[in-house]
């Protein structure tokens, strides 16, 4: 007797990873997404897909060091495609690992070559150039800081003093912390960023506009001549970023320029905190640019490049009869 097929979704997906942080990357199988821009696509998802963000990025078929990319036809004649970044809490306006992701990704599936390629993303269009060695390099949203060194009592920890800085997420960067950022401290190191982000929302400190600074960033100097800084990046949903952290060095990137401390296209070398590198630099923003009008003057165009390697390509089956169809929720 044949057993009857319940499929509710079938998702094909490309996972891979840049410098150690996986993406997922949904290339068909999701429903189609109403809107004439990637921020009104997202608003659909979100109001009625958000069930199924849990499913591809929750266990049992996901985790929660996860993101996910959902790939969609851009409704900018300029890019290559649209994408919504998303994770096991909800969606990120930007990320740098997960561009770098999807493109090592298209190029596995010989969609796009070596190049210039740019992705439409909820915060705006991201040049993304592809490199021959399989690098690349992603332009990132505009970057600055929001704010410098401001400080926030941390039970247990005392006064902890931070820059706020916008890299395509916000960011509470801290380099002053009495931390130690190695693998073996990873625990220890995300109570600590727990602490730093929970003291920020009792005290009602927040990006511009009131936005939450969903972001810790810890630094720390490292004793090798070819790197700069080794970072801890704690990302929303309690999970530490295995990579340096695409939109948190452009966050860094941004206060360094604003410190005078980093040139135009000088070179920084970030480490993360399982030994990944990532390297940065940066441009001043053109005044004269009608589109960067809504940013400070001191705002930067960062430049992330790093290596991303394919892990699977398979396809996510979504059964009617499965009592954990929509993910286990944490």
């Amino acid at each position: 007797m044949a057993v009857m097929d319940s499929t509710l979704f079938n998702f094909d997906i490309i996972d891979s990873h840049t410098g150690g942080e996986p993406t997922r990357m949904v290339f068909d199988g999701f429903p189609e997404l109403v809107g004439t821009s990637i921020q009104e696509k997202l608003q659909h998802f979100k109001s009625d897909y958000d069930h199924l963000r849990q499913s591809i990025i929750l266990e049992p078929r996901g985790n929660d060091v996860l993101v996910g990319a959902l790939l969609l036809p851009p409704t900018d004649p300029k890019a290559t495609a649209g994408v919504i970044f998303f994770n096991n809490t909800g969606y990120l306006g930007m990320c740098g690992h997960g561009t770098i992701g999807v493109i090592a990704s298209l190029a596995y599936q010989q969609k796009i070559k070596a190049g210039v390629h740019w992705l439409e993303t909820p915060v705006g269009l991201v040049k993304a150039t592809l490199h021959q060695d399989g690098s690349c390099s992603v332009q990132n949203v505009p970057s600055y800081r929001y704010k410098k060194q401001v400080e926030v009592l941390v039970p247990n920890l005392g006064i902890i003093c931070g820059d706020i800085a916008w890299g395509g997420n916000w960011f509470f960067l801290v380099s002053n912390h009495g931390q130690d950022i190695q693998t073996q401290n990873v625990a220890h190191l995300t109570q600590v960023c727990q602490q730093i982000k929970h003291a920020l929302v009792q005290n009602h400190i927040t990006g511009k506009n009131g936005e939450e600074i969903d972001h810790i960033e810890l630094f720390q100097d490292h004793p090798a001549s070819n790197i700069n800084s080794q970072n801890f990046v704690l990302c929303p949903g309690a999970a530490y970023d295995r990579s340096p952290c695409g939109t948190g060095t452009s966050a860094k990137l941004a206060c360094l320029a604003a410190d005078q401390k980093l040139t135009p296209d000088q070179l920084w070398h970030q480490k993360s905190v399982v030994g990944s590198v990532f390297t940065g630099s940066y441009q001043f923003i053109d005044a004269d640019d009608d589109s960067m009008s809504g940013y400070p003057k001191d705002a930067i165009i960062p430049t992330i490049c790093g290596h991303a390697f394919v892990c699977a390509k398979t396809t996510l089956i979504i059964q009617q009869d499965d009592p954990f169809k929509w993910g286990i929720a944490p």
